[in-house]
């Protein structure tokens, strides 16, 4: 009898053992799971980051060649006002 129940505890001990293992396992994977997840969000944040970063570069540049377009306008506009070539002449009145 006492053979026995050590047998049984035995195969109870050995049961537990399984089932702590498998357990333990279980969290494992669940804890690679989170690790891999958490990284994915880092990542995702840190693209995000780089992102934000290039647009405020691309409007900033935006503004800037705005800017110059203008400056550019302006100087071509007080070219042609100054040049005969691109003076408008009334025909008609100089014909009467």
């Amino acid at each position: 009898s006492r053979k026995a129940s050590s047998k049984v505890e035995r195969a109870y001990s050995t049961m537990m053992n399984s089932d702590m293992d498998a357990v333990e396992a279980e969290n494992q994977v669940e804890l690679e799971e989170k690790t891999r997840l958490i990284n994915q969000v880092l990542e995702l944040q840190h693209t995000l980051e780089d992102l934000s970063a290039r647009v405020d570069a691309v409007k900033e540049e935006n503004l800037k060649l705005k800017s110059e377009n203008q400056v550019l306008g302006q100087y071509i506009e007080n070219l042609m006002s100054a040049s005969s070539v691109f003076q408008t002449t009334d025909t008609k009145s100089k014909r009467k």
